[in-house]
């Protein structure tokens, strides 16, 4: 794992917002198995009960069921803490498309009571979660920070926003803020179910029970899947990134690039079945190509992913095998 050598002070205090999520809750078990305390602040609108369960009796996990629209909430939630690893936010462009508002009040006045009640606490360190989708219909591959187009979608216009306003609580207020612009993460634990599903736990799922899964578009669409230890690895990293670099927002990815059609194959061809997909329409607001530059990131946090998409792909399988 990227993240072994990382070391904090032995009392260190983690809160992670959205941690009975996908991404959240690996974010509390990595911590909890360094020897840290975690307080997991979730509303479980889409976070999992049994992510929360299956920390409760750890003596260093806290939970706190709460809303990050409640300014009061994040306040208590930031009491005593010294990094803030905020994941939680509403997901999926389609459904951004469907639920503007939403999305406007959840991921941005959301994010920005969460700044404000870590700036207002005194924490060493927030790293909060971005999105590729910021990169909206810059066509230049590989996406690179500080080069982004329009955005595409309700979804991405929240990341982009978010960003802006961890730049201005760095700038004008001295806390120090790391965004990290997540490139289709996969691994352990997300989420098969639901019409906004990630694409690898969708065919995962559908593939084990013999359906055929949909597929939106030709295929031929690319991206830059990124297993879950990955994250970990840039999470953990931000904490200890100097403060010379707070403000800035980086790409969490592999620095690969798969064609979903390729994905899709390597599947099949693992779980050994012959099954062939749906096409459908493309989706409005969906990137065409998407592969990240990390070099920004291994130049300035140290990061130093060590999972291929191949190699998460594989673990990811297992799990899914044990687990669905």
């Amino acid at each position: 794992m990227g993240y072994e050598n990382v070391v904090f002070e032995e009392d260190s205090l983690f809160l992670v917002t959205g941690g009975a999520g996908f991404i959240g809750s690996n974010l509390c078990e990595a911590i909890l198995n360094k020897g840290y305390r975690v307080r997991c602040l979730d509303n479980l609108s889409t976070g999992n009960p049994k992510h929360v369960e299956m920390f409760i009796n750890h003596e260093n996990y806290e939970f706190i069921e709460g809303d990050i629209r409640d300014l009061e909430i994040c306040l208590d939630a930031c009491k005593g803490v010294d990094f803030v690893l905020h994941q939680a936010a509403w997901g999926s462009v389609p459904r951004s498309i469907e639920m503007p508002l939403l999305y406007e009040d959840i991921n941005i006045k959301g994010t920005l009571n969460m700044l404000e009640a870590a700036r207002q606490n005194n924490v060493k360190k927030f790293v909060y979660a971005s999105s590729s989708s910021v990169y909206g219909d810059e066509p230049t591959l590989p996406k690179i920070e500080g080069r982004e187009g329009k955005v595409l979608s309700p979804y991405a216009l929240t990341k982009k926003v978010d960003e802006e306003y961890a730049r201005l609580y760095s700038n004008l207020y001295e806390l120090d803020t790391y965004g990290l612009r997540y490139f289709n993460v996969f691994g352990r634990r997300q989420n098969p179910e639901g019409a906004y599903a990630a694409v690898i736990p969708k065919f995962l799922k559908q593939l084990l029970n013999d359906e055929a899964p949909s597929i939106n578009g030709d295929g031929k669409q690319s991206r830059d899947f990124t297993y879950i230890e990955n994250v970990i690895e840039a999470n953990l990293k931000a904490c200890q990134t100097s403060s010379e670099f707070a403000g800035n927002a980086y790409n969490v990815a592999f620095g690969g690039q798969e064609y979903l059609i390729d994905v899709y194959h390597m599947l099949t061809e693992s779980l050994d079945k012959k099954i062939d997909p749906i096409y459908l329409p493309e989706r409005a607001g969906d990137i065409k190509h998407s592969n990240a530059d990390i070099s920004k990131a291994r130049a300035e946090m140290d990061y130093k992913p060590e999972y291929s998409f191949e190699q998460g792909i594989l673990e990811a399988i297992e799990w899914y095998k044990e687990n669905l």
